[in-house]
């Protein structure tokens, strides 16, 4: 599947899909607390159809389940993408939240990975990821910094 099609496929919660969300999101909730510790467990969700036929999610599905719920309940518009999934670099810039000649600098600076399809740079999703992750961390250790000097001035933070 192509990374457009990964990344373009956002499902934005109707009305009425903010409202189930909210309702079923605390159930799916409570049923994986309950089972948290069990290391095989499986929860049986009852999709029948003509013939009764049900589908087995494992817990782990389930949670990703609840985490989309949750999202939607809020109102936000959710899209699954797969880590291996290669992205297009404005796709990328998109994730961090910075502009495409900002993020082919980073990827040029060799900040994060990519590989050339053609004239074309791509970069895996799980890549953006980390560097996101890592540059997240930074800034908390640089907020937590100015915040003890703060402390330490008596400005009242």
């Amino acid at each position: 599947m192509a990374a457009s099609n990964l990344i373009d496929n956002i499902v934005s919660p109707t009305k009425h899909d903010i409202d189930l969300a909210r309702i079923s999101a605390p159930v799916l909730s409570q049923i994986l607390g309950r089972h948290r510790d069990e290391s095989a467990f499986d929860e049986t969700v009852a999709f029948l159809n003509e013939n009764g036929e049900r589908v087995v999610l494992p817990a782990s599905a389930l949670e990703l389940l609840k985490n989309i719920l949750v999202q939607m309940a809020q109102g936000n518009a959710v899209t699954l993408v797969p880590v291996h999934a290669e992205l297009t670099t404005q796709q990328a810039a998109e994730m961090l939240n910075v502009s495409r000649p900002f993020f082919v600098k980073l990827l040029e600076e060799r900040q994060i990975p990519f590989s050339r399809k053609g004239t074309h740079r791509r970069v895996l999703f799980s890549d953006v990821q980390a560097y996101k992750a890592k540059i997240d961390e930074e800034r908390m250790k640089v907020l937590d910094e100015l915040s003890e000097q703060a402390q330490e001035l008596g400005m009242g933070y």
